[in-house]
């Protein structure tokens, strides 16, 4: 791999394009823009629970940031990889450097929660802990490979899956998305049985054993590295765009939380300045004038905005440490040995950034509010699962089960007749994992007859 191979055009699905006034990977940021999958984030929980009357960030609306952080990063990762890394000969190549690679982070940015279930990380720790709870039930109908991806549900791998497979009744190679994209999003390009947290690329999973061809497609059209010291099973190196996603949205979540966590009370106004303002300090940039944003502060007598203000210089930041870190370690990046994030290659520098990400751990992810959410998660999405995947798996249904599975879309019933029974658990999965948190809630409280449906 070398930073002139590891772009690809070609489109999943195999489709070829056609002559428009936006570039390919323009394309790829509009279409997730416009796709349901994207839109149905706006009712995801990100950390707390969606509230009526004051505003905390959703699955949407992070996504929406990160997207213009990664678009930041992107200009300035781009910008140094044409002057200084690229084939200088190629025009091509320098041109998509310097104008295409924003986009490419940014729609990234904008895919990169697409497969997370309602509830947030609770929706999928809920997932993978009703296929274990039910393993002496449920497990022989499974080979030990399709096992791993139900008991270890991973929103990451959810997001290919739903941008590359080929629903019901739908368009082929889904959002048709360019390899370049898709890559970008494999944080964990390697399959279930192959999870070791010792090693970044590997401490979760990217694909779901049905997506395996399009992951391997889109690994050999970006020139990923394999990784081969693992026998049989399929574990590549990262593509080096992923470290620039993976970044925006590290840089998001880890201020943002804060901010909400400020807006609902769960941390005081002094508690939050004192964090941003040590991790500016601690950055040690040139043009972060800490007496300056002091100086502005004191100024402010709206808590929020000052918690506002601090929240945007921290994020430019940020961004600048965090591309200074990208090409310091750009050629350990290329060749696949570089184990760590840029986030925390930074922590490990600044005891200011690993404070407030302890403070992050114990006040806000461990605070009630959140656990609550978890519990939810839990009892809503595993009585969902239930209903449908007990039926799903069962060779005659009776009156009841039959209605209830009418419930399931077409789009989610494979078009194979003789599909196994893996095949049409994970889109049953697919289903659970798409729905708002509103739905799964409606849908859970009128299958138990907590709330009885209105007619239409």
């Amino acid at each position: 791999m070398n930073w002139d191979n590891c772009i690809s055009a070609e489109r999943s699905g195999k489709y070829k394009s056609t002559a428009s006034s936006r570039s390919e990977y323009q394309r790829d940021y509009d279409r997730l823009v416009f796709s349901s999958a994207f839109r149905r984030l706006q009712n995801k929980t990100q950390v707390f629970a969606l509230p009526g009357n004051v505003f905390v960030h959703n699955r949407l609306t992070h996504s929406l940031e990160v997207s213009s952080v990664g678009r930041s990063i992107g200009n300035l990762a781009g910008e140094h990889l044409a002057l200084n890394d690229v084939n200088k000969s190629n025009d091509a190549i320098k041109e998509f450097y310097k104008y295409e690679l924003p986009y490419v982070i940014s729609a990234a940015c904008l895919a990169h929660d697409v497969g997370n279930p309602p509830f947030g990380h609770s929706g999928e720790k809920a997932i993978s802990y009703f296929f274990e709870k039910n393993e002496s039930i449920l497990k022989h109908h499974f080979s030990e490979k399709e096992w791993s991806d139900l008991t270890n549900f991973e929103g990451n791998a959810n997001a290919l899956h739903i941008l590359t497979t080929e629903y019901t009744g739908k368009i082929s190679g889904g959002q048709t998305l360019t390899n370049t994209t898709l890559a970008s999003i494999l944080k964990y390009p390697c399959e279930a049985e192959a999870i070791d947290k010792k090693f970044k690329h590997r401490k979760k999973y990217g694909f779901f054993q049905c997506d395996k061809n399009q992951f391997i497609d889109i690994a050999k059209a970006t020139n990923m590295i394999e990784d081969t010291s693992n026998g049989e099973m399929i574990v590549y190196k990262r593509h080096p765009f992923v470290y620039l996603v993976e970044a925006a949205d590290d840089i998001c979540y880890r201020v943002i939380d804060m901010e909400d966590a400020h807006r609902i009370g769960i941390l005081t106004t002094d508690h939050v300045v004192e964090c941003f303002t040590n991790i500016l300090a601690d950055l040690d940039n040139p043009n972060i004038k800490v007496k300056k944003i002091n100086s502005r502060l004191a100024q402010l007598k709206d808590n929020n905005e000052k918690v506002a203000y601090l929240r945007a210089k921290l994020i430019n930041g940020l961004v600048s440490e965090c591309t200074e870190i990208f090409f310091k370690n750009k050629d350990k990046i290329l060749e696949g040995s570089w184990n760590s994030t840029l986030m925390d290659d930074l922590e490990n520098r600044s005891a200011a950034v690993k404070y407030a990400d302890e403070v992050s751990i114990r006040l806000i992810y461990n605070h009630r509010s959140v656990i609550e959410v978890e519990l939810a998660a839990f009892n809503v999405l595993s009585e969902l699962l239930e209903l449908f995947v007990f039926p799903k798996l069962k060779t005659k249904l009776n009156h009841i089960e039959e209605k209830t599975m009418s419930l399931i879309p077409p789009q989610f019933i494979p078009a194979n007749k003789n599909a196994s029974p893996y095949q049409h658990i994970i889109r049953i999965v697919d289903f659970i994992a798409g729905m708002t948190d509103g739905f799964a809630t409606e849908l859970y409280r009128k299958s138990k007859g907590i709330e009885i449906a209105a007619h239409r």
